[in-house]
């Protein structure tokens, strides 16, 4: 598979597979981060093909300078979803059915119980990010699912590094007073992922 910076390259020559490879390389990436923001898999799709046909259609405005591709990427793809929640208020949706759609890869060794547990965790820490405020839960979805630094963070959301920094640990502190532990372990195992 060629590396993002040659297909970069190839399409701003005006080569087209090089496109193509581009939206199959970032295509469920951008899905998955548009899912976990708006909670619906039809906006979701539509938020994700929105991000990438505009990135792709501007890759000329793309900067290396200023960041990395995907983070480019990833600032496009929050302010769409930003736009489509503006429209339409958040719909609720569990991680639960987020697994049960293949958005996971399952443990084949884990037992029936362990896996139920894990459910049950998950629908917990995602009923506690549904609860936070767009902005908090932007923050702890870039940080913890996508494992974005904080400067990255800063640059997709729009705002100083201070600001990055503070809301993550707020997300962070709201999601404590919600959530054992022992559940909020499973935000540095999605990071993991």
């Amino acid at each position: 598979m060629p590396n993002i910076d040659s297909l970069i390259q190839r399409w701003q020559s005006g080569e087209h597979c090089a496109a193509e490879a581009l939206y199959q390389q970032h295509r469920e990436q951008i899905y998955r981060l548009a899912y976990g923001l708006l909670g619906e898999p039809a906006d979701a799709e539509e938020a994700a093909q929105d991000a990438l046909s505009y990135a792709l259609l501007n890759i000329r405005r793309f900067d290396p300078l200023r960041s990395s591709f995907t983070t480019w990427l990833h600032t496009i793809t929050v302010s769409r979803c930003r736009n489509r929640y503006r429209r339409r208020r958040l719909s609720s949706v569990s991680l639960f059915t987020w697994l049960e759609e293949g958005h996971d890869i399952a443990d084949p060794s884990a037992t029936p119980e362990h896996l139920t547990r894990r459910r049950e965790i998950h629908s917990e820490v995602w009923e506690a990010i549904r609860a936070l405020k767009p902005p908090l839960r932007e923050v702890i979805l870039l940080r913890y699912w996508a494992g974005h630094t904080y400067r990255e963070i800063a640059d997709i959301v729009g705002c100083p590094l201070p600001t990055a920094q503070s809301r993550v640990r707020l997300a962070f502190d709201q999601l404590r007073t919600r959530l054992a532990p022992d559940d909020l372990a499973v935000l540095e195992e999605e990071q993991a992922l």
